[in-house]
């Protein structure tokens, strides 16, 4: 996760994402599957619209990874790729946009995850999926107010180009829903409202179901790798009501943000399916012993626990 997340943007594009998960696959024996250009406008809409202002060496496409003996339980991993986020035309300012190399920390924790479970062999069929993308300005880029489809047929009114990693989130987790995947975990360095609950070192976990949230909660308590539920409240859908779409992807006022974000995703899974979201920082500000400055997995070996424990490593 370090070193993914590390990497300056200039080197660790969605291109590169894709050579991680290829470097990945041919250590396990797994397989990989890249959808990009016309098969990802057609199949993956929002990612496609998210990534089309990028560069042509930067282009947007969907990661997917599969190994294990498909009689085996499924479980699905997602990790956000935006490997830089510019805000689109929405912009973000200098500062905000500075460490944004890291807003593809998502993908990296759901690489490491994949890893950990290839390594010790647990009898999963297990499924990663990384929607990779640049958010990039230019004359294409993808605009406030532009009501966009989905995968899932769903529209999205955009209400703001920064509210990115949750559209892209989207198209990867309707993929994810459609091999009837018994767990789904999500990673993404999604809201700075995250953050300010509580802080960069406790990531919120968000889920529905109560036994993925006691054991994701013990496995944390026992790793030393902490995480804190936030309540997925249906009183805070409505915010996400809109005018002339199915919904917008970021409510006026900023209130719940990451709960709001979280509210966004759960639309694109499964009802019955168990699913958790983790908002993680991926970044870790300042030093501390055994922890260098920089980038940073959290809950990252609480999820492995969780899922050894659940399937018998």
């Amino acid at each position: 996760v370090r070193d993914l997340v590390n990497t300056g943007a200039s080197d660790m594009g969605p291109a590169d994402l894709e050579a991680a998960a290829e470097t990945l696959a041919k250590r396990h024996g797994a397989t990989v599957t890249t959808t990009r250009g016309d098969a990802l406008a057609t199949g993956y809409p929002i990612i496609h619209a998210v990534g089309q202002a990028a560069s042509k060496d930067r282009a947007p496409r969907l990661i997917e990874l599969e190994w294990g003996d498909p009689s085996h339980p499924r479980i699905a991993l997602v990790g956000k790729g935006v490997t830089f986020d510019t805000g689109g035309l929405d912009i973000k300012p200098s500062a905000g946009m500075r460490l944004m190399k890291k807003d593809m920390g998502g993908a990296a924790h759901a690489l490491a995850l994949a890893s950990l479970v290839m390594a010790a062999k647990l009898p999963v069929r297990l499924h990663l999926l990384i929607p990779a993308v640049e958010n990039s300005i230019a004359g294409n880029a993808f605009r406030p107010g532009d009501v966009l489809p989905t995968r899932k047929g769903l529209t999205v009114e955009n209400t703001n180009t920064d509210a990115e990693g949750r559209l892209v989130l989207g198209d990867a987790l309707t993929k994810a829903g459609e091999s009837n995947p018994e767990l789904i975990l999500d990673f993404a360095t999604l809201t700075g409202a995250a953050r300010v609950a509580l802080g960069p070192d406790l990531p919120p976990m968000l889920t529905d179901d109560e036994p993925l949230a006691a054991d994701l909660l013990a496995s944390g308590l026992e790793q030393n790798d902490q995480m804190w539920r936030l309540p997925l409240w249906n009183g805070y859908d409505e915010m996400l009501k809109s005018d002339i779409a199915d919904m917008v992807n970021a409510p006026d006022g900023g209130f719940a943000g990451a709960i709001t974000a979280a509210l966004f995703l759960r639309r694109f899974v499964p009802k019955t399916t168990a699913w958790a979201h983790l908002d993680v920082f991926a970044w870790r500000p300042s030093a501390k012993p055994g922890r260098p400055k920089g980038g940073e997995a959290y809950a990252l070996r609480a999820a492995f626990a969780m899922l050894a424990k659940r399937y018998g490593a």
